[in-house]
């Protein structure tokens, strides 16, 4: 039988007006009937079923496919009346419906030819009808279909795992190949990733999907590679032992390089549908997500998962979990990369990184997850195992490393790795970032004790504790640079001798805390130093500072106070730190005259040809720059010559000491005539009693800083009170003024 028109479902009500014309048509018509193609009657005009015209339609519909829109039929001869039926067909010559008919002729029956011209109106009526409502059937089937595509599309693309059996992207990507396909088995096999992931309809049986697999994937990917192509295998050769009984439709994944790196499989049993058109269009499109989620969730130079994807899995895995159960995660640090890098060249530290990456994933145990974090460093979460089971796994992957040490040309290359192991908490809201972070600490205690070992998080550990406290205030700390949370705060820097002078203020930063409490730099600055965020702190400072300066510009052109704003040697070291200053300091609208910028000695020694060009560009516009903690370096007077500094900030620990220590008291006086010599201003830090006050003024010193002189109050209320503190600042260090005491220590 050749292919027929899908047809509507029997309406006979709808079917009622076509019988009555076919009668007003031809008045000796009996046994009316409207049969499918599929052998269902659709419509009968006295409610029964005659066999022989039933029989008759369906040998007429199985013929070959005759004109489009055309109407053909035959007529026979029936217990002595005459049968007679008309094949309705649709644009592509496929039958839509028979209509048969039978008329009780006296004598000879009618030609056929005569009786379809007669009822030629009525027929043509119910082909057109009959017609639109197959097309609008296949479309709402169409329709039907690319819906359930669409959300198999959708469902590959989900960011929610839904079972434990689909924690990660690829895992729900076969899974919903495997549902909406149709299939008993799904595989995706990537071997240069550690990718195999096998999958089975929902409510089937699992068991033995893994033998399938297993006698196939090496034809499969071999063929992948060789053919490059997809291989689709409908027919089944059931009397072979190699060949599993499955029809298969296997596709080739590639990299964006175009080279085929594993292959997606389906697997249908012999007895199932064959793999058609749309199947395999759709398995094509599903490969090449697989591709999309290659490179957005595993490095591309280790194969390993990159961070964000190794997170949302270990988050999804425990997110499953109805019971707390151990783990434990290891944090992998390559010693001394830099030196790897600067003795051997970059491209041999890639290669280095390559190498420990595939130790890593050869030697961590089954089921682990493995991932490239940054540069140099790994990760490695273990489900179910206790801290000492995570330590034996990185001892092992520590010692493998170590044999990758070499002799080259250049010399010895030493690869070794420092290891930390902590176990994830229990009731923490996030256990993994915890565990990373305390694990961290370890692999740094690890480095602290020699290199080349493998440490255990303990809370018994001094240098652990304070690291981990590091760890705590930092996750804070990035938060509020997200949210400006900080405060300006500013300190007074007033004259110690007699004579008019400006007042000047340091600019001191706060941290809000999200109870409300306020910290002071000393809290979290060194940890913002560890982590590399001086930059994005100094930022904040400076683009806030501005802006509240800018909001009193109008005063500020007219007086001659000044403020300080402190640099880390990270943002002298940042290219785009000038031109971020330049910007702030244009928008601001302030005389760039009354900025002075504060860099620690150590800062601007340490980084000193970055920071005479850094110097150099802002004092062009007519910034100040100050040198703090001066004297505490090893040659802090021979850098002065090539700094343009305006400013010496003497170190509190001389000035507490002058009082007690002429060591001290000659350096402070030392410093305070040499500065006078070369017109650079003098202050003395940490200025806390009125002995203090005088002897430092009694030495020379300019100015002076500290809790005799004032405390740090908000930069507004400072500000709002600017000629007060001219006032104070023309007075020349009269501090017993009654009109201000706010500034008193």
């Amino acid at each position: 039988m050749v292919a027929a028109a899908q047809t509507p479902p029997p309406r006979s009500v709808g079917l009622d007006p076509y019988g009555q014309l076919i009668r007003m048509l031809l008045p000796r018509a009996q046994s009316i009937s409207v049969y499918g193609t599929g052998g269902q009657t659709f419509w009968a005009s006295d409610g029964q079923d005659d066999p022989d015209l039933h029989n008759l339609a369906q040998e007429l519909m199985a013929a070959d496919a005759a004109t489009p829109n055309d109407i053909d039929g035959a007529t026979r001869r029936f217990d002595g009346a005459n049968a007679y039926a008309f094949v309705l067909r649709d644009p592509q010559g496929l039958a839509l419906a028979a209509v048969t008919l039978l008329a009780r002729d006296n004598g000879e029956a009618r030609p056929f030819s005569l009786v379809l011209g007669l009822l030629r109106p009525a027929l043509e009526c119910l082909q057109r009808e009959l017609g639109m409502k197959a097309s609008l059937g296949a479309m709402t089937r169409d329709l039907s279909t690319r819906d359930r595509d669409l959300e198999l599309l959708l469902d590959a693309s989900g960011e929610k795992a839904d079972t434990t059996r689909d924690t990660d992207e690829l895992g729900r990507l076969v899974q919903a190949a495997v549902d909406h396909l149709n299939c008993s088995i799904g595989a995706l096999i990537i071997p240069e990733r550690s990718v195999a992931i096998v999958r089975t309809k929902a409510d089937q049986p699992r068991g033995h999907e893994a033998d399938i697999i297993t006698r196939t994937h090496r034809h499969l990917l071999t063929w992948a590679q060789l053919q490059r192509r997809t291989m689709i295998v409908n027919k089944i050769a059931t009397s072979s032992d190699k060949v599993p009984p499955y029809k298969i439709l296997s596709v080739p994944v590639r990299h964006l390089s175009h080279r085929v790196i594993g292959f997606l499989a389906l697997f249908n049993k012999a007895d199932g549908e064959d793999f058609e058109l749309r199947q395999t269009r759709l398995a094509e499109l599903l490969a090449r997500k697989v591709t999309s989620i290659l490179l957005t969730n595993y490095d591309a130079s280790t194969g390993l998962l990159s961070r964000g994807a190794f997170e949302q899995q270990v988050d999804a895995l425990l997110a499953t979990r109805e019971t707390h159960a151990a783990d434990a995660v290891v944090y992998l640090d390559i010693d001394q990369m830099h030196v790897i890098n600067e003795n051997f060249g970059m491209h041999v530290g890639d290669e280095t990184i390559a190498k420990v990456a595939e130790v890593v994933r050869r030697r961590a145990p089954l089921g682990a997850l493995c991932a490239r974090i940054s540069g140099d460093r790994f990760a490695i979460f273990l489900a179910g195992a206790s801290a000492e089971a995570a330590t034996e796994a990185a001892e092992a992957i520590r010692t493998s490393v170590a044999e990758l040490t070499q002799q080259r040309t250049e010399g010895v290359l030493r690869v070794s790795l420092s290891a930390g192991v902590a176990a994830l908490p229990a009731n923490s809201k996030h256990p993994l970032s915890h565990a990373l972070a305390t694990a961290e600490i370890a692999s740094k205690a690890a480095k602290d004790h020699g290199r080349d070992r493998v440490e255990t998080f303990d809370n018994g550990d001094v240098s652990m504790v304070r690291r981990h406290g590091e760890v705590q205030i930092i996750a804070s700390l990035r938060e509020a640079i997200a949210t400006d949370r900080f405060r300006l705060y500013a300190q007074p820097i007033l004259p110690l001798s007699v004579g008019p002078a400006e007042p000047r203020f340091e600019i001191l930063i706060r941290m809000l805390t999200e109870t409300g409490e306020l910290l002071p730099p000393a809290k979290f600055l060194p940890a913002a130093e560890s982590y590399q965020l001086m930059p994005a702190i100094d930022k904040w400072v400076v683009e806030h500072a501005m802006m509240e300066l800018g909001a009193h510009a109008s005063v500020l052109k007219g007086r001659v106070a000044r403020f300080a704003i402190n640099l880390s040697g990270q943002s002298v070291s940042d290219p785009d730190s000038a031109a971020m200053i330049e910007a702030a300091l244009g928008a601001a609208g302030i005389p760039p005259d009354i900025i002075c910028f504060e860099l620690t000695e150590t800062a601007a020694v340490t980084h000193l040809e970055r920071a005479e060009s850094f110097m150099q560009r802002l004092r062009n516009l007519g910034c100040q720059f100050a040198l703090d903690d001066f004297g505490t370096g090893a040659s802090s007077l021979a850098y002065l010559k090539s700094l343009p500094v305006s400013v010496l900030k003497i170190d509190g620990s001389f000035v507490r000491d002058a009082i007690s220590n002429a060591r001290s008291e000659s350096m402070v006086k030392a410093v305070a005539q040499l500065a006078r010599a070369m017109g650079i201003t003098t202050v003395a830090e940490y200025v806390e009693t009125d002995e203090l006050r005088i002897r430092m003024a009694n030495l020379g010193v300019d100015y002076g800083q500290g809790f005799a002189i004032g405390k740090p109050i908000p930069l507004s209320d400072v500000l709002a009170d600017l000629s007060l503190y001219e006032l104070v600042a023309a007075g020349g260090g009269d501090f017993g003024t009654p009109d201000v005491p706010a500034l008193a220590g």
